[in-house]
């Protein structure tokens, strides 16, 4: 489990925890075969302090019809300053009793491909496909062998809330 003092400002700081990858959209979007096939959290972090352009219309797919694109006023109220961080995901944890097969892998491919457009079925975190430098957000991850990744996925959301007041900007739920 993550540590109730961990530091959501830096990607030195996710570094320090154990997180790799930190790898642009970019690039996954060519290649994402370098990411793990086993169960972890990961991030999406802005690698930059400048201050977020948003897009009316963003670059995630429909799925089962229903437009991803929100307000611009609803992203800028949304948006969490003074942090790297701007969501948090798990992949292979236990929900409702059972423990699912995705992995790191599966899960950021499913993330990546709504991001290009698809109709997935992986719809977290779609606030990042209406940021104009979208394709400059890193991903990183750290592997969970054996711990449950829906836990630490939670209590990573636990201590950013505690520590910021709401949600990563992407996060809509825990």
């Amino acid at each position: 489990m993550m540590k109730k003092s961990f530091n959501f400002k830096t990607i030195e700081n996710l570094l320090q925890v154990g997180f790799t990858g930190f790898i642009p959209v970019a690039d996954l979007w060519e290649n994402c075969s370098v990411i793990p096939k086993i169960k972890g959290v990961y991030m999406v972090v802005r690698p930059t302090k400048a201050a977020p352009e948003f897009l009316s219309v963003g670059t995630g797919g429909f799925y089962k019809g229903k437009d991803p694109n929100v307000p611009i006023e609803e992203l800028q109220v949304k948006w969490v300053n003074d942090t790297c961080v701007i969501y948090i995901g798990q992949a292979g944890g236990i929900r409702g009793g059972k423990q699912p097969m995705a992995t790191l892998q599966s899960r950021l491919r499913q993330y990546l491909r709504f991001g290009r457009g698809w109709a997935v079925g992986h719809q977290g975190g779609c606030y990042i496909w209406q940021l104009k430098d979208a394709a400059n957000l890193l991903f990183c991850w750290k592997p969970l062998p054996t711990d449950d990744p829906r836990a630490v996925e939670k209590e990573l959301i636990e201590t950013f809330k505690i520590q910021y007041g709401k949600y990563p900007f992407a996060n809509r739920q825990d």
